[in-house]
């Protein structure tokens, strides 16, 4: 066994994954106040090139040292947007067709292996702040919440290993992750 080199990889330039046509989703940050957790979401979001990543209300924006750290160049790649107000952008996304899913503990949520995503429509992921969760407003707003089963004493993972496990999720009931061998 032995490490792949960059070359092998074949990873698009950051021009041709600019090009390159993204999956129906896209992540929202609601109030996400650490700057590491939001470049990761950056490099999550370009790892499953996902169409936009939302900055929501207090999120913190490129360019910023600390996100462009832990983004690793992808909040170059990654098409994002500021959203001064996260109910309102819900409100826009669900005018626009697209199901809005919240990620959060709440007395309605799925559990996500059990979570369904709409079919034909785009979907919006809504993460919410590492202390408070996704805002009482914004959670009125969506269609559905779903959260991550798990064991422990906690009762959460950090938002940025939560995009993550979420977008795998998701994208392998949208079908595009290719097929175990």
């Amino acid at each position: 066994m032995r490490k792949l080199t960059i070359q092998e990889l074949n990873r698009h330039s950051v021009e041709d994954f600019k090009n390159t046509e993204k999956f129906p989703l896209c992540v929202v940050l609601d109030n996400v106040r650490s700057l590491h957790n939001v470049g990761a979401a950056f490099r999550t979001c370009d790892a499953f090139a996902v169409q936009k990543l939302w900055l929501g209300g207090i999120t913190g924006r490129p360019p910023h040292r600390e996100i462009t750290k832990t983004a690793l160049g992808s909040d170059e790649s990654v098409p994002w947007e500021h959203a001064p107000s996260v109910p309102a952008l819900v409100q826009q996304l669900k005018q626009q067709g697209w199901q809005v899913v919240a990620v959060e503990l709440t007395n309605q949520s799925v559990p996500l292996p059990q979570f369904q995503p709409a079919p034909d429509r785009p979907m919006a992921l809504v993460f919410g702040n590492e202390v408070f969760g996704v805002d009482d407003a914004v959670l009125a707003l969506c269609d559905a919440a779903v959260e991550i089963p798990q064991f422990g004493t906690k009762h959460s993972l950090n938002v940025s290993v939560t995009v993550g496990v979420v977008l795998w999720d998701v994208l392998g009931k949208l079908g595009v992750l290719p097929e175990p061998q």
